[in-house]
């Protein structure tokens, strides 16, 4: 998804200025500019995009799970688990009842285990080549499994610092484009105008060394009332990479709250670590 043209919004407010003459000291206050109509209406759509997220800690759901790469297709059912700023958790399952892997994404580390073949992958996001060639970390991927506006990293970690984010806007017929770059990173989101719901997000990977481009394009569909709340129950997942294209579907049923979950895996000393390409092509010939 490429735009174009934008419109600068969310302008700062210039903070009150103390200043001292000889010695006496006084508080001159400089005159805050007013927003323009524009950046007013590009401000409060903003708002109505954030107001759509789910106040809840926990999601919790059934899963039917897919994925294609070339001529390999895989369909698992399985459970998600995600606690907001802590976990992601993917398990999938064999035959309906026996856990075949799982994925785990922390803040600190992604966790990829095959169960049936005791071997696992944990290490921090810098170490995956196949994450940190495309630009992903938990801070990206939460927003997407949650339906929400990503947080640049400069802005993730100071509380509040959000409302410093500029965001670019353009029309597009009834929905709204939203786009942000930070770096290699270009983020864009498809949102309706009337509601601020967010139909379709996509990240834009540059290696500024090759040119290499990568994108995760995630659309949302079927949207149910989850606490109050219009939630995707279903996801379509492309990543474009310049050596291939992988789909992913997830599917969502009976949607909860469950908080009575450990958030972290321990992983037996039974378990042999492996590279990445060696546990994804396992989790293919499932």
């Amino acid at each position: 998804m490429k735009t174009t043209s934008f419109l600068k919004v969310a302008a700062l407010a210039l903070p009150l200025l103390l200043s001292a003459c000889g010695s006496k000291r006084k508080a001159v206050v400089e005159e805050v500019k007013p927003l323009t109509p524009e950046q007013i209406e590009s401000r409060d759509f903003i708002t109505k995009v954030k107001d759509n997220a789910l106040s809840k800690r926990f999601i919790t759901s059934k899963v039917k799970f897919s994925v294609e790469v070339g001529a390999q297709k895989l369909t698992l059912t399985g459970n998600l688990k995600m606690k907001r700023d802590d976990c992601i958790r993917l398990q999938l399952m064999a035959f309906g009842f026996v856990e075949a892997g799982r994925i785990e994404l922390t803040p600190e580390y992604v966790l990829i285990m095959d169960r049936i073949n005791k071997q696992y992958l944990k290490a921090p996001y810098v170490q995956v080549d196949f994450l940190r060639n495309n630009g992903l970390d938990f801070n990206v991927m939460q927003s997407l499994f949650w339906n929400e506006l990503s947080k640049p990293k400069q802005y993730a970690v100071t509380k509040g610092a959000d409302t410093t984010i500029v965001y670019n806007m353009i029309e597009s017929g009834d929905d709204m484009v939203i786009s942000l770059e930070e770096g290699k990173m270009e983020y864009s989101w498809l949102a309706g105008r009337s509601d601020g719901q967010i139909k379709m997000a996509n990240m834009s990977y540059k290696d500024k060394l090759t040119g290499s481009v990568s994108q995760l394009n995630w659309d949302y569909q079927d949207f149910k009332d989850v606490s109050g709340k219009a939630f995707p129950s279903r996801s379509l997942i492309t990543l474009t990479t310049p050596k291939k294209e992988v789909k992913l579907g997830v599917t969502l049923n009976y949607i909860g709250h469950d908080s009575e979950w450990e958030t972290r895996t321990e992983v037996s000393n039974k378990y042999r670590e492996v590279t990445v390409d060696e546990i994804l092509r396992r989790f293919m010939s499932l």
